[in-house]
Order: structure tokens, then C-alpha cells, then sequence
């Protein structure tokens, strides 16, 4: 923790990592194994955000990032083993571009997006339904009293103290695997809803695509035989002709209802999600995770912010706007046929916002 420029801040106590001492340490053990230990109130400060506005930064004091960073390593080493694959914030090895990258490989040919967006998160933690999920793991009260203290612990903002009721503050060493922890039962409601949503081996070919490709077969049957010129220029114009209409054309049936996919994608408390179906199966996907989250939670999805968008128009997500290509470039094959280079693959754009930051 010494390499870390943020721990000469000063928290609330006006301490910091300088002059840290042996004997330092052993009171802080010393309190921790009476429980007489409790943490102080986090110093808040403000930071700009992208958009212009600020994000609220609770800063503990150095003691508290000490035992924070314990209690951290404790819960990863818990929970770690858990988390659904889904989940890519704030995880050893996992980042805004693993997520991205898992959106970039199983949203190919995806028709709808839901845009996630939870009403202010961190500031909306209920800590009775953090620390009852967390029993259901953890039987040491000693830790979960530990824990409890500092979500209660409060914070200060101009030297006057405001009791914390629910939330945790951004900025606290424990706040991002907490989130992970609360927001996992929602990977894990996804994850269920996926199985029973999907539907159907592979999408049915459109039937115009399956009487070009008929044709396309027997026409290249009839150039292998054919030995007169005048014919094979005939038959070849034929098949340019085919491959042409036919790559201008949807291979699957994008009004299939026997089939069916959801994928979904979280970093801290933003999501994605792509939907192979219909609009009206990505709207009930959407009311069903709000009353997911109301019930189970106790959080807001945000109406105004969480989308609906046809995957032709741009969603955002981490600071790109993705779609899912449509194109008819093609290119030929190993077996010399030609193949579309970029038909319903996803594109990821880093938005105009980002850019001029």
C-alpha cells in the first residue's frame, strides 16, 4: 500500500501512511480483537466526471485503508470463486476491456440492446440486504459486525458529520468488491433468465436465401460439365448474378420466433445486454430486471436512461457506442466461396464525448 500516491491523503483524522510504526499497527490489532475498534467518519471530496458534473469521494484515513484493504483481500478470497463470468469490474485479471471484448464476441448478430443504468448505485447500497447476502456466505458475526461498522461509519464534508443510512462511498477499498457482491445476485438472475429465455438450436435460414443457394448449386454442378464457352459465360454470369442477390439478403429468418438469444454483459453497475427476438421480448426483458432489482434490492432502474435500441443504432457502454454491423463485403473463402466480411458483427466506437476529454 506504501507505492500508493493516494494513501499520503489525509483522511478525516488528518493521519496518512508517514510515520506508520509497529507499534501503530499492534493498537489497530489490539482493537480489532476487543472490537473496540471503529472507523472514522471518510473525508468527502468531489471529483469532475465526464459529463461535467462531480462524483462524491469518501477518503478513509490511512488506518481504515489498512483494515479495508484485510477485509478486501478476506471477501476475494470468499467470493472470488463466485462471481458469474459476466461480471468484469473490479476483479484480478478483469477490466473495461474484457468486457468489451466479450461484447465485441457474443453480441454477433444480436437485434435489440438494453442499455442498464441503476439509479444512483453506491448512494442506494441497502445495508440490511448487503449484510443478510453476506451471511449467507460468512458465519463470523465478529467480521459482519466489522463490516457494518464501516457502512455506518458516515462521513464528513466541510467538518460536519453526516450519518450514512445506506450507500458506501466511493473511494473505499471494500465499496467495489461490496458492489460485486450485492450486484451478483442480479449476474446470477440474468444468468437463469438466459437459460429459459434462449430458444432453438440455430436460427431458420429465410427461404428466398435457401432457393439461392439451391440454384447457386446446381449452377456451379452445371460450370464444372459445361465445355462450351458461350455456356460457361452464361453460367458464370449467372452465378455473379446469384451471389450478388444473395449476399444483399439476410441468411436466417430475423422474424423467427422458434429462436431466441440473450447475453449480458457488467462492469460495476453498468450493463448491456443483446437480445436475439423480438422488440416486445426486449421490453419485458427490461420491466422484468427493474422489478428484479426493486424487490430483491431495493434499487431504481432508471426509466429515462435504460434503453431500448434496435442494434442498427448506437448503444453506449463504457465510454463506446456500440452497434452490430450490417454489410455485404464479401470475400472469398479457403473453398473459393464468397463470405461476408462483416455481416451483423459488432463495432465498438469511442464516442465523441471521450474523444474531446
Amino acid at each position: 500500500m506504501y507505492a500508493k500516491p493516494g494513501n499520503m491523503t489525509q483522511g478525516a483524522d488528518g493521519k496518512t501512511i508517514d510515520r506508520m510504526s509497529l507499534s501503530r499497527i499492534e493498537k489497530l490489532i489490539a482493537s480489532l480483537k476487543d472490537e473496540s475498534y471503529s472507523p472514522q467518519p471518510s473525508r468527502r471530496m468531489y471529483i469532475p466526471k465526464k459529463n461535467g458534473k462531480t462524483r462524491p469521494l469518501g477518503v478513509p484515513s490511512f488506518d481504515d485503508k489498512l483494515v479495508q484493504e484485510v477485509v478486501r483481500m478476506v471477501l476475494e478470497a470468499i467470493y472470488e470463486g463466485h462471481f458469474e463470468d459476466t461480471s468484469h469490474g473490479f476483479r484480478p485479471h478483469r477490466s473495461c476491456h474484457t468486457a468489451l471484448n466479450a461484447v465485441q464476441k457474443t453480441f454477433t448478430g444480436k437485434k435489440w440492446f438494453i442499455e442498464g443504468d441503476i439509479k444512483g448505485f453506491f448512494d442506494n447500497v441497502n445495508h440490511n440486504i448487503l449484510i443478510d447476502i453476506l451471511k449467507e456466505r460468512i458465519s463470523d458475526e465478529r467480521f459482519i459486525r466489522l463490516i457494518r461498522k464501516f457502512l455506518k461509519a458516515g462521513y464528513l464534508e466541510q467538518w460536519q458529520f453526516h450519518g450514512t443510512y445506506s450507500g458506501m462511498p466511493q473511494g473505499g477499498i471494500i465499496s467495489p468488491i461490496l458492489a460485486n457482491i450485492y450486484l451478483d445476485k442480479l449476474d446470477k438472475y440474468m444468468k437463469e433468465y438466459a437459460s429459459k429465455f434462449d430458444k432453438g438450436d440455430r436460427g431458420r435460414q429465410q427461404r428466398e436465401y435457401e432457393v439461392l443457394t439451391y440454384q447457386k448449386r446446381l449452377v456451379m454442378r452445371e460450370l464444372k460439365t459445361a465445355t462450351n464457352n458461350v455456356e460457361r459465360k452464361v453460367l458464370v454470369k449467372r452465378l455473379k448474378e446469384i451471389d450478388k442477390t444473395r449476399s444483399a439478403m439476410p441468411c436466417f429468418d430475423p422474424m423467427d420466433g422458434n429462436f431466441k438469444r440473450l447475453k449480458y454483459v457488467r462492469y460495476a453497475d453498468d450493463f448491456l445486454i443483446g437480445i436475439i427476438g423480438s422488440k416486445e421480448d426486449a421490453v419485458k426483458i427490461k420491466d422484468d430486471i427493474k422489478r428484479f432489482l426493486a424487490d430483491r434490492l431495493a434499487l431504481d432502474l432508471s426509466d429515462e436512461k435504460t434503453l431500448v435500441t434496435h442494434t442498427e443504432k448506437p448503444a453506449k457502454f463504457l465510454g463506446y457506442e456500440v452497434t452490430v454491423r450490417k454489410s455485404n463485403l464479401q470475400k472469398r473463402n479457403k473453398r473459393g466461396s464468397l463470405s461476408r466480411v462483416y455481416g451483423n458483427k459488432v463495432r465498438l466506437k469511442v464516442t465523441t464525448e471521450v474523444i474531446k476529454k
